[in-house]
């Protein structure tokens, strides 16, 4: 025979609800139907509650409406049910029929239309509870309204509830003062959030933690300092909130030292914790540091924890580690887009551009769908390989996927086209975007900037400036070197200034440089030395030839190399990287074959090779030979040779094109009649019937 008791029964329920056990319920259901032959009102509201709370509301309706006397536990039950489900209409209706309501029924009703984000709604039901009897207002009535006032961020209705708060006697509750307390650190008002704490009479860590999140969202270091400080007990939380305020608002120094004082006060350590004192390693580029904590962690219980070592990938990869971060990587066990979106970026802020492509590939291949940051990171590393036939192809891609609605990625975009030589295209884009911030205005005006367009950079400049917009370091390098090109020396004069005074950016030496420049081409020879006794650095070495030769015998003495000159040219999905004298090439023979033939139509024409472009002491002849074996040349010819005619020629250089290179790139373009576009350190060149459309300035 089954068990007689109630209490017996109710006990097992509520155990099926924990354990999530619907099946079990249903078994229960049945035995105590056998056990019971009229069960009574207290065991059936604990089977109405079960179903509800398992989401098995076609079975607790129909307890339910068995039941010849229901009382407003019942009622409340079912009604509470459809609140959670989000089932308004249903909700509505039963809470109408209801014979006598209590404050669960009121608060059930509120909860159930601020769920579904019904702020109207929410506040009517309030008001009527309220106009029904002041005993139905409790502590989670007035919870639910700051919740509510929160997420809404409607702060006519928070200051309210908060008077009824007071009103009512409520302040002093921690269940009351805690939501209080972020709803108007939420809205940004931190002196009323304050002021809410204080009236809490007996605070807990909990009140005092979310005090301290808030304050740290906010910026207010040194409060939330105090604040720390003040606590008469600190949990884990309050630690973890400490060193992530502190990562997140740049101090990463102070949040290893926290970290280490919590270390000694062997309180737990969490994912979180991890994951903010990595991000603060990866910040100060501290490897040694984040060496140590990724041996603490391998010591815990987070080392295979998805969150945890998408942190490591992150940290190692900021500390340009790139093997530790592959390695870190490649020991995840299980994967998600964080990790792998950590590991392109990576790639990508190291110049490993070619690497952030594939992996991107690889992950589509394991079904990880790509983000916004992801596709916008991928379409970054393809601007900088100027790829722009894969660019299209992630266009292509963020269109289907609707994730061209995302600024990270209309912005990689607009600047994939930009520094692929497109620049209508990458201004059609931008026009097409229906919101614009600085980092696009910026992507458009260095892009014009790059291709010699003086004009358009500054009128796009000054468009930007009159929709209230802020440029940043780049903006200016981009429009000050448009001045130069134009010889606009009152106007570049003008912005340089404005820089600093209007904007509050200190000029580095690219902006310096520009200055020199553009005073310099106009002749203004005076301020161009003036300009430079101004810098608060030291003038670099261009066209410092003897110190050249001195720096370049010191790093040979050291065993030292320079960055070596190389360029690049994509053809069928596949990067090719030439340097010069390259003999590694496949197709070397018919590459110089073709570079041949070309110097001989060339000097036809009347090409005279620049043998000052040569730095080394050797014959004449032997100058020609290295001149016409330069990294650029052999990609050309590549391209030349295997990029069919009517298409554009595209080659990267990860130097300056030297002047020889230049003059004969021009003769190419004419001999050949093919449009060349090469993408140096400085600028784009686009070579066309002989002539460069940076006007032989660069």
């Amino acid at each position: 025979m089954p068990p007689s008791s109630s209490n017996y029964y109710c006990s097992l329920l509520k155990h099926c609800c924990e354990t999530r056990d619907l099946k079990q319920v249903k078994k229960l259901h049945g035995l105590i139907m056998k056990a019971f032959i009229d069960p009574e009102t207290f065991l059936l509201n604990n089977i109405i509650s079960s179903y509800a709370k398992l989401g098995s509301i076609r079975y607790a309706h129909r307890v339910f409406d068995k039941m010849p006397q229901p009382n407003v536990y019942s009622w409340n039950s079912i009604l509470s049910a459809y609140s959670k489900l989000g089932k308004v209409p249903e909700m509505e209706n039963l809470f109408s029929a209801m014979p006598t309501r209590d404050g669960v029924s009121w608060n059930s009703l509120i909860s159930g239309y601020a769920g579904c984000g019904s702020l109207d709604q929410s506040v009517k039901a309030y008001n009527l509870m309220l106009n029904d009897g002041l005993w139905h207002l409790n502590r989670i009535t007035l919870s639910t309204m700051l919740i509510l006032a929160s997420d809404q961020g409607c702060v006519y209705l928070g200051q309210q509830i908060h008077g009824h708060v007071v009103k009512f006697g409520f302040g002093s509750y921690v269940f009351v003062g805690s939501p209080l307390v972020n709803m108007y650190l939420r809205m940004g008002m931190v002196s009323s959030a304050r002021h809410a704490f204080e009236e809490v009479s007996e605070k807990n860590v909990v009140m005092y933690n979310t005090l301290l999140t808030g304050l740290m969202r906010c910026g207010k270091i040194e409060d939330s300092r105090r604040l720390f400080y003040d606590m008469r007990e600190r949990d884990s939380i309050s630690w973890t909130t400490m060193i992530t305020g502190f990562a997140q608002n740049g101090l990463h120094e102070e949040a290893i030292d926290f970290f280490r004082e919590m270390r000694s006060e062997n309180l737990e350590i969490d994912q979180y914790t991890f994951g903010s004192v990595l991000t603060a390693c990866g910040g100060l580029m501290a490897l040694q540091e984040g060496k140590q904590v990724h041996a603490y962690i391998i010591r815990t219980d987070y080392k295979d924890n998805i969150f945890v070592g998408s942190a490591l990938v992150d940290m190692y990869c900021k500390c340009k580690s790139i093997k530790s971060a592959e390695t870190v990587f490649k020991r995840m066990s299980c994967k998600n887009v964080i990790s792998w979106t950590a590991m392109l970026v990576g790639y990508g802020q190291n110049g490993y551009s070619e690497e952030a492509v594939k992996i991107f590939c690889d992950m589509q291949n394991f079904g990880i769908e790509p983000d916004d940051f992801t596709l916008g990171s991928v379409i970054s590393s393809c601007a900088n390989l100027a790829s722009l036939e894969e660019g299209t192809q992630f266009h292509a891609r963020a269109l289907v996927s609707g994730l061209i609605s995302f600024l990270t990625v209309s912005n990689a975009l607009v600047t994939l086209y930009g520094k692929c030589g497109s620049i209508e295209d990458s201004h059609r884009l931008f026009s097409e975007m229906t919101f614009r911030d600085e980092v696009s205005w910026t992507a458009l005006v260095s892009g014009y900037a790059q291709f010699g367009k003086a004009d358009e950079t500054i009128r796009l400049f000054e468009t930007m400036l009159k929709h209230g917009l802020k440029p940043d370091k780049v903006t200016f390098i981009g429009v000050l070197a448009a001045c130069s090109r134009a010889g606009l020396v009152e106007k570049g004069k003008q912005i340089f200034e404005s820089m600093i005074k209007e904007h509050g950016i200190m000029p580095i030496q690219d902006h310096y440089t520009c200055m020199i420049d553009l005073f310099s081409r106009a002749g203004r020879l005076d301020e161009a030395r003036d300009f430079i006794f101004k810098m608060p650095f030291g003038p670099d070495a261009i066209g410092e030839w003897e110190e050249v030769a001195k720096l370049r015998k010191g790093m040979r003495d050291k065993g030292l190399r320079k960055e070596p000159g190389c360029s690049w040219i994509k053809y069928k999905n596949q990067v090719y990287i030439f340097s010069a004298d390259d003999q590694s090439n496949p197709f070397l023979d018919r590459i110089y074959s073709e570079l041949g033939k070309l110097h001989e139509k060339m000097i036809q024409e009347g090409y005279v090779p620049d043998m000052n472009s040569v730095l080394h002491d050797v014959e004449d002849s032997e100058k020609i030979r290295m001149l016409n074996h330069h990294s650029e040349k052999l990609a050309i010819a590549f391209g030349l040779i295997f990029i069919p005619p009517g298409l554009p020629i595209r080659v990267v250089k990860n130097l300056r094109v030297c002047g020889d290179c230049h003059n004969a790139t021009k003769y190419i373009s004419k001999i050949t009649q093919r449009e060349i576009l090469v993408r140096d350190a400085a600028r784009f060149h686009l070579f066309k019937d002989g002539t460069c459309s940076c006007g032989d300035f660069w």
